[in-house]
C-alpha cells in the first residue's frame, strides 16, 4: 500500500492497469476510501483496469482509511484538490481522466477549476449536490457518518473545528455542487459525462444542472442501474467517453 507524503499530509493510494491515467474517487462522502470500491454501484478499479492506469486513494481523514492531514476549515474543497493533484504530481502524471462517485462530483468540478488543462475528461457518477428543500442534508450526513467516529479517534480536534469545517464545506456554496459556482460551471470546456441519481444527497436536479450548465456535458438515461444489461451499457458508455478524450499522443 504506497503512500504519498507532503508536509503534514499523508495519502494512501493504489493503482491497477496500464495506459492513460484515470483518477477514480469512490463515494462515501467524507469517508471516501479505497475499501468502498467493492460496494460501489460499479467498481471502476475492476471495470477499467484493462483500459487505463487507474489510480485511487483514501481521501484525507476518511474513517477507516489511511490518509491523514489537518482539518482544512477554511478551504476544504481546495485541500482535497491539493491532495489529488499532489498525488498526480508525485506519480509524474500531467494529464489524466477523472471519474468520481458521490462526493467525487464536487471533487471533479473543483479539479477542473484548479487544473483545467490537466483533466481531459470527467465522469460524475451520482454526484452530490444541494437540495433546495433540505439544504442541510449533507451537513447532517457528515455529522452522522463521519464526525462522531473521527472525533473518537482524534480527541485533540475540537467540536468547534469540526463544526466550522462542515459548515464551510457544505455551506460556502449553498446551491449546486458545493465546490464551485454555477457561473463557473458555465465556463467549463472540459468534456463531462453525468450518470444521475435521485437520493437525498444525490439530487437528480444536480445532475441535470451539471449537464445543462457545462457546455460540453453529456447525460445518460435515468434510471440506469437496472436491468443489468442497461447498467452494463451505461458503464461501457463511460468507458468509451473516457477513451474518446485520451490525447492523441498518449493514445498512439
Amino acid at each position: 500500500m504506497p503512500f504519498y507524503e507532503k508536509g503534514n499530509v499523508r495519502i494512501r493510494y493504489e493503482e491497477i492497469g496500464s495506459g492513460f491515467p484515470l483518477l477514480a474517487t469512490p463515494g462515501g462522502g467524507l469517508n471516501s476510501r479505497v475499501s468502498n470500491w467493492p460496494t460501489a454501484v460499479f467498481n471502476s478499479m475492476e471495470e477499467f483496469k484493462n483500459d487505463f492506469r487507474v489510480i485511487t486513494m483514501d481521501q484525507r481523514n476518511a474513517n477507516a482509511g489511511e490518509s491523514t492531514g489537518p482539518i482544512p476549515v477554511d478551504k476544504p474543497w481546495d485541500a482535497f484538490a491539493d491532495d489529488q493533484l499532489g498525488l498526480m504530481d508525485h506519480l509524474g502524471i500531467d494529464k489524466f481522466g477523472f471519474i468520481g462517485y458521490c462526493i467525487g462530483g464536487p471533487f471533479g468540478l473543483k479539479l477542473i477549476e484548479r487544473a483545467p488543462n490537466r483533466v481531459v475528461a470527467c465522469v460524475c457518477v451520482q454526484p452530490v449536490g444541494a437540495r433546495s428543500e433540505d439544504p442541510d442534508v449533507m451537513y447532517r450526513h457528515s455529522l452522522h457518518n463521519w464526525a462522531g467516529e473521527f472525533r473518537k479517534n482524534h480527541p485533540d480536534v475540537s467540536e468547534a473545528t469540526i463544526e466550522k469545517y462542515l459548515r464551510t464545506m457544505w455551506g460556502a456554496q449553498p446551491n449546486f455542487v458545493h465546490s464551485v459556482t454555477m457561473d463557473f460551471a458555465k465556463t467549463i470546456r472540459t468534456p463531462i459525462l453525468v450518470l444521475p441519481d435521485e437520493t437525498p444527497s444525490h439530487p437528480y436536479q444536480t445532475s441535470v444542472e451539471i449537464a445543462s450548465l457545462c457546455p460540453n456535458a453529456e447525460f445518460t438515461v435515468f434510471p440506469w442501474r437496472d436491468p443489468p444489461d442497461l447498467k452494463a451499457r451505461t458503464i461501457d458508455k463511460a468507458r468509451r467517453f473516457l477513451k474518446s478524450h485520451v490525447p492523441m499522443k498518449a493514445a498512439a
